[in-house]
């Protein structure tokens, strides 16, 4: 581990012939994942990936050297090399850094590396078996737990300085079932800034039969009809919508880049007045949440629109310095290999006041949303396409049969300001977000109303 002295010397000659910010980041993730495919286990990973990124800003241009050698001498030779690629003459001037405390404290009960792998690999064939008790028309069982322990030292020149640990754990289900031709896929997948007590928190067998069951379910579902009508999104269709349709676009780098559709609208109404989002790191246990982000700054929770009104972007130090703002503590990579950029954390629609069954019971005819799957959106614009994992027809105010093959077709922004009724629900679902790289993160929405919005199907 390096002094504080050396990394103040790293620091230092970072900064040696010009430039306005330098960054060391440095990380020893530990990480366990094993999956169990086609009823044997199909992997067994562990290791320790370490290193160290530097980074250089002279005014637009950012200049990064990772490295996976931590001596002194090494780090110190690639903040020289990054030195001389600055076009400034520099100043003198001497950085001192002062350590940064956090008033969060994310309780880790059962820190995973003190579980036998054998305990893991039991949890994972026990519930490919489950899966697979369900009989023949389950073709394809695949299970995945992953535990991290990422370490991370952060010191730049404007003096902040923070040592930090991070774990986190998943589990995750995916079947596919098969009938006449007929293919359908059931996921779950829980994780959180938790330890094994994942596992005291979620029972595996229920996280499997409920996998296993939604992929069946669906498997003598009635087409999906086609066309415009009201949609109720349930809690527990998670928060694709907001991340996807809304979230990206309300990050600092698309907006100084003006490619997103939220460009120079702070201020204005850009949804429903029933309409809240946040951005929350700071909520103990969730997937996307920390202590600091990837640059040291201390997490927080963002109000980004309130009651339909646009109020802020999420940013990391440098996009906020282009569009005259401050870090809101979203900068985020994925390892000591790429730079920070703006990301989510736990984005969600904030709960309403009405009882979801109210919801339901205001559609003659429509469709309920339990489950999403993917999608993808346009940030330029706001169309998305998202894939409808688990839906039902409602009639006459109530949930009545399943429908397969459905997708939500439409515009995110609009959507957003055509909302009626929002639910006093909220239900969190872990992600990881591929914007650039990969990164935890998690979402949530209360149970809402869409009065209409176009579905794509086949009836």
């Amino acid at each position: 581990m390096l002094s504080q002295y050396e990394l103040e010397e790293i620091l230092d000659a970072s900064l040696s012939k010009g430039g306005d910010f330098a960054e060391i980041f440095i990380e020893e993730t530990a990480q366990t994942s094993i999956t169990y495919e086609d009823n044997k286990l199909d992997k067994l990973s562990t290791g320790t990936d370490v290193g160290a990124g530097i980074r250089v800003i002279d005014g637009k241009t950012i200049y990064y050297a990772a490295s996976e050698d931590l001596s002194f001498e090494s780090l110190k030779e690639k903040a020289l090399f990054l030195a001389n690629s600055v076009k400034k003459t520099a100043n003198k001037r001497e950085i001192g850094l002062t350590p940064v405390l956090s008033a969060l404290e994310f309780d880790v009960k059962k820190r995973p590396n003190t579980v036998p792998i054998s305990g893991k690999v039991d949890i994972v064939k026990r519930s490919n078996d489950i899966a697979r008790s369900y009989g023949s028309k389950v073709r394809q069982v695949t299970v995945r737990y992953i535990d991290t322990n990422q370490a991370v030292t952060i010191a730049n020149s404007l003096g902040r300085y923070i040592e930090d640990n991070r774990i986190r754990t998943r589990f995750a289900v995916n079947v596919v079932a098969a009938k006449d031709g007929i293919l359908q896929t059931g996921f779950e997948g829980p994780g959180g800034t938790v330890g094994f007590e994942l596992f005291d928190i979620y029972d595996p067998e229920k996280v499997t039969r409920t996998a296993t069951e939604r992929a069946l379910l669906m498997l003598d579902a009635k087409h999906a009809p086609s066309g415009k009508m009201p949609v109720v999104m349930s809690a527990e269709a998670g928060g694709t919508m907001v991340h996807e349709a809304c979230g990206h676009a309300l990050e600092a780098d698309f907006i100084q880049k003006g490619t997103s559709i939220f460009v120079n609208k702070i201020g204005q109404k850009v949804a429903s007045e029933l309409v809240t989002v946040v951005d929350d790191a700071t909520i103990p246990g969730n997937y996307g949440s920390f202590r600091f982000d990837d640059e040291g700054t201390p997490s927080q929770k963002k109000i980004l629109i309130e009651n339909g009104i646009l109020k802020g972007y999420m940013s990391d130090t440098f996009n906020a310095s282009l569009i005259g703002s401050i870090s809101s503590g979203n900068g985020r990579r994925e390892s000591f290999r790429t730079k920070p950029v703006p990301r989510m954390t736990n984005t969600f629609i904030q709960a309403g006041l009405i009882n979801p069954k109210d919801i339901i019971a205001s559609i003659d005819n429509g469709l309920f949303i339990k489950k999403m799957g993917g999608g993808e959106v346009n940030v330029t614009n706001g169309d998305f396409v998202f894939e409808v994992m688990e839906a039902y027809l409602i009639e006459n105010g109530k949930v009545k049969h399943p429908v397969r093959g459905a997708m939500l077709i439409g515009n995110g922004p609009e959507v957003l300001k055509i909302i009626d009724m929002v639910g006093w629900d909220l239900n969190f679902q872990p992600g990881t977000c591929g914007k650039y790289d990969q990164v935890p993160v998690s979402h949530a929405q209360p149970t809402i109303r869409i009065p209409e919005i176009t579905v794509g199907g086949r009836s």
